[in-house]
């Protein structure tokens, strides 16, 4: 017969440490679950904040009147700095239904008006018109010199009356036995260009009663001056 397998012999295992452990942690859950603050140290505390909160009581009614506690009045914006417009108070729901964005029609009464139309400035007053003209026969053969019967005056050049040149021009007006001017002679210029066509042109263009001899119509010339007087 065979013989039994020998037996290895078992090693005892301590169990004082582990029933330490299990002990010490009711016990220092115990000592934290019965710890609290003293009367003492209650009435202490208690104490502080009623004096803090006395003394907040004091100094507000001390300052009462300072705007520092009132609301809506901060330390107001430098001068120097830029100030804006306050928004604009919006409009009520039956008003702000008028449109998609809320804004509502302007209304035509409250509308901006537009500018006015920008004014052209006046027109420069025109020249003055040249006095009427002093008419001399010269021809001494004639008993009747030419009479002018219609004279209109010359337009004062604008460009003469522009620069301020005035003067007295001198003219020789031929006329045939109708009343009709078929010639003019410059006899004294004005020392102006304009002015002296101006006068020239005009005179082309005057009526006269024809010069007069042994009651018959003939032709004869006369002297007709013009005065141009640029009066500003």
């Amino acid at each position: 017969m065979s013989s039994p397998p020998p037996t290895r012999p078992e090693t005892p295992v301590s169990t004082g440490t582990a029933a330490t452990g299990a002990a010490a942690g009711p016990a220092v859950a115990g000592r934290m679950a019965s710890w609290r603050p003293s009367r003492r140290m209650l009435v202490f505390a208690a104490s502080a904040f009623g004096i803090g909160l006395l003394l907040f009581a004091l100094l507000w009614w001390r300052d009462r009147g300072n705007d520092f506690y009132r609301p809506g009045t901060g330390a107001t914006s430098p001068p120097d700095q830029q100030q804006f417009d306050p928004l604009p108070t919006p409009l009520p729901a039956d008003a702000a239904s008028g449109n998609a964005s809320g804004m509502g029609e302007p209304d035509e009464a409250t509308a901006t008006p537009p500018p006015p139309a920008m004014r052209s400035p006046p027109a420069p007053p025109p020249p003055p018109s040249p006095r009427p003209p002093d008419v001399v026969a010269q021809d001494s053969s004639v008993v009747s010199p030419p009479i002018a019967i219609a004279s209109p005056p010359p337009a004062y050049p604008r460009d003469a009356f522009r620069n301020g040149e005035s003067g007295t021009v001198l003219l020789r007006a031929h006329v045939d036995d109708h009343g009709l001017v078929y010639a003019v002679d410059l006899v004294e210029s004005s020392r102006s260009r304009s002015l002296d066509r101006a006068a020239s042109e005009a005179v082309r263009n005057w009526r006269f009663r024809p010069a007069q001899r042994d009651g018959h119509a003939v032709s004869g010339t006369v002297q007709v001056p013009i005065a141009f007087t640029a009066d500003r």
